[in-house]
């Protein structure tokens, strides 16, 4: 039995492909949703660390120098990073959309000069937040 070809009056039609990844050609802006949506998912676990600290600070000078012990570690100080970039980049994606929501930035060439914003800005203000931070704490010991 030979196969017809798709839309002719006497044989089945062939169903159409459902868009998936690659169908799609990965853009920056896609990219950016994906990163925005796991920096919200990044708070929602950071949101512990606060709690732990802010339990530890409640707690005694003991539970606190346990905290104050973790986040001066390589791994804590990782993971305040990571949690700092999340939260400045999640703020930012944030102020895009409703930059957006105002129908404001939809061509194609202001939707990539905000998305290139959005990182460009997250990954220099965490910087400046980390370099402050370390000028405050008194700088190189």
């Amino acid at each position: 039995m030979s196969e017809l070809k798709a839309g002719s009056a006497t044989g089945p039609r062939s169903r159409p492909l459902s868009p998936h990844l690659q169908i799609y050609r990965p853009m920056l802006t896609m990219t950016m949703s994906i990163v925005h949506r796991i920096t919200g998912a990044a708070l929602y676990f950071g949101i512990l660390l606060l709690a732990w600290w802010l339990v530890a600070a409640a707690s005694g000078p003991n539970a606190y120098a346990n905290v104050e012990w973790f986040m001066g570690t390589l791994i804590g100080r990782a993971v305040l990073f990571g949690y700092t970039f999340a939260l400045l980049h999640h703020m930012l994606g944030g102020i895009r959309h409703l930059i957006w929501d105002t129908l404001h930035g939809m061509e194609p060439a202001e939707r990539e000069l905000l998305t290139i914003a959005t990182l460009v800005g997250s990954i220099s203000l965490t910087l400046v937040v980390w370099l402050v931070g370390y000028l405050a704490m008194g700088g190189p010991r």
